[in-house]
């Protein structure tokens, strides 16, 4: 397990690569959960500074993957937070599933010997208190605005605060090393859809980028949204 103090009061959690952040005001706020069986980890770092699982009232999901919403379940066991995520991911329909080929993937979890696995996978909207549509205001930091950033999922929302100049992105982007990067093509669903939301962060006011894997970005990251968002092309 990794720990990364971003700023005051906002904590990165990496385990098994996946990054949660933890906001420790007086009501705790959870972006994303992690990979099923991480909770363990993530309470110990609780008590360590001081709090309470139980302390924790909102839970954001960002998207519908197991690395990102498959610490949930076992959350739930230790707290009574409402879990917030965007209707257009966790609003299963018909056989498709938000991954790549999800149609596929989607039809062979209906055979009966792989039923089991799909709530491993994704999670529907009878897990969630609050779906989210895009552009509301969740009780975090001054106010985290909600922002659709769809191309990784079909549903992918990002949360900004203007208060603090940070995006939290979760897989709508990468880096390698300083040098901001897409989604990776074999793990979204819509490149094009991807390009528009880079377009979108870029106009945001940004000086912390928080993503869902890796270290956060903590300098030159507006210049940096923007120069790959100009690299993009209309």
């Amino acid at each position: 397990m990794l720990t990364i103090k971003v700023i005051p009061n906002v904590y990165q959690v990496t385990i098994r690569y996946a990054n949660m952040f933890l906001i420790t005001e007086n009501h705790m706020t959870l972006i994303d959960t992690g990979f099923r069986g991480s909770t363990s980890n993530l309470v110990n770092f609780i008590h360590k500074i001081g709090r309470l699982p139980e302390e924790i009232g909102l839970i954001i999901l960002t998207h519908n993957h197991l690395d990102h919403s498959g610490g949930l379940e076992e959350l739930r066991k230790l707290t009574k937070a409402k879990v917030a995520a965007p209707g257009a991911d966790f609003i299963i329909s018909g056989d498709t599933i938000p991954y790549p080929a999800g149609d596929y993937f989607g039809k062979l979890l209906k055979i009966p010997a792989l039923s089991p696995i799909k709530h491993r996978l994704v999670l529907q909207d009878k897990d969630i208190d609050i779906l989210l549509n895009g552009d509301e205001v969740l009780p975090a930091l001054g106010g985290l605005q909600v922002i659709p950033t769809p191309g990784h999922t079909v549903g992918s929302i990002s949360l900004y605060t203007s208060q603090y100049k940070m995006l939290f992105v979760s897989d709508a982007l990468n880096k390698h090393g300083n040098t901001l990067r897409m989604p990776l093509r074999t793990v979204s669903t819509d490149l094009k859809d991807a390009k528009s939301s880079v377009r979108r962060m870029a106009e945001l006011d940004v000086e912390i980028l928080c993503m869902g894997h890796g270290r956060p970005m903590l300098q030159n990251t507006k210049a940096s949204l923007q120069s790959l968002a100009a690299r993009l092309g209309s």
